[in-house]
């Protein structure tokens, strides 16, 4: 079970780095939405590294 719960984390991460760079790519880029997809991400990173 732990594992599976690892799993969907990095799924998570994943589609975060994905909207990220999609974000990134678009003419003009928000800057809060980079801002909030980025801390997501790296809350997730961190739950990660924890479990």
């Amino acid at each position: 079970m732990h594992s599976a719960h690892l799993s969907a984390l990095e799924a998570k991460h994943a589609k975060l780095d994905r909207r990220i760079a999609s974000e990134s790519q678009r003419p003009l880029p928000d800057p809060l939405t980079l801002a909030t997809l980025k801390k997501e991400k790296l809350r997730l990173k961190e739950e990660i590294s924890i479990g």
